[in-house]
């Protein structure tokens, strides 16, 4: 059973946009951002992916410097590859062409000693469709409130 350690997760993601289908990417790096992702020093907000030239970039995934490496060289926001199986860039190169649709990553994690991400295909949500998931989460929250309440009730 592989081990997985999640480091960093964009959360916003999920409430910005809906996800169609999520996709397990290794990454380029280089050893001194790996030991930096291992003590947690990254951050995926605002980041997405670009198809360009059939291969994968990840921009604005921004990790901090390696305190003992040699910060001059290494600049923390830049594009890095995603490493996909040739049939899944293919598919998501297909995919992204068509409008509306983007590649946002959810996650990043170790899988055994491996540095990966998780990168969804999504579309952008609309302003009303936000409205509407957290009227419909409130509505939730109070139905369950007026149970657990009735429950307290019968029990006394």
């Amino acid at each position: 059973m592989p081990y997985y350690k999640v480091i960093a997760e964009n959360r916003k993601a999920r409430f910005d946009y809906t996800i169609l289908e999520v996709y397990k990417a290794g990454m380029v790096l280089t050893g001194s951002e790996v030991k930096s992702i291992r003590l947690g020093h990254v951050s995926l907000q605002d980041s997405f992916g670009r198809v360009e030239k059939s291969e994968i970039w990840l921009y604005g995934i921004h990790i901090n410097p390696y305190q003992s490496a040699d910060i001059k060289k290494i600049n923390p926001t830049r594009p890095r590859k995603a490493l996909l199986k040739k049939s899944e860039l293919v598919k998501l190169a297909g995919k992204t062409a068509e409008k509306g649709l983007t590649l946002v990553p959810l996650k990043l994690y170790f899988d055994g000693d491996w540095a990966k991400v998780d990168l969804a295909l999504a579309k952008a949500k609309r302003m009303f469709e936000k409205r509407d998931k957290i009227k419909h989460r409130e509505a939730q929250r109070e139905i369950e409130r007026a149970f657990r309440g009735k429950r307290d009730v019968k029990q006394s």
